[in-house]
């Protein structure tokens, strides 16, 4: 899609600090984290939301928690623990309609969220 963000960074037309890249997934830090480790995962396919994956999309759903556990492990996660957020529609708080899931941690994560 021409107009979003997530999008431009995965065509390189907006810079980003890449963690992990590969041919059908994008890793990078958030650029407002909410914690000391905030990366976004995102497939480099655009789809709106999780809300907008059927059955055919289990591969990229599959990958994109695959990529998660790749890129907590660089981020020395694995040991202290994690949390993983995907935002749907704006009552979800989602604000970039391409789907991605937070990769968050570095810190104690309190339940319920804030």
């Amino acid at each position: 899609m021409s107009d979003c963000l997530f999008c431009k960074i995965v065509e390189k037309k907006i810079p980003a600090k890449i963690v992990h890249e590969d041919d059908r997934m994008l890793a990078f830090d958030d650029i407002h984290p909410q914690a000391p480790v905030h990366t976004l995962v995102i497939p480099k396919r655009h789809v709106a939301s999780i809300q907008d994956c059927g059955a055919e999309d289990r591969d990229l759903l599959g990958g994109l928690l695959q990529t998660c556990t790749k890129v907590a492990k660089l981020k020395g996660l694995t040991e202290s623990g994690y949390r993983l957020v995907a935002n749907t529609g704006a009552d979800g708080g989602q604000t970039v309609f391409h789907l991605h899931l937070h990769v968050m941690g570095g810190r104690h994560m309190g339940w319920p969220p804030g």
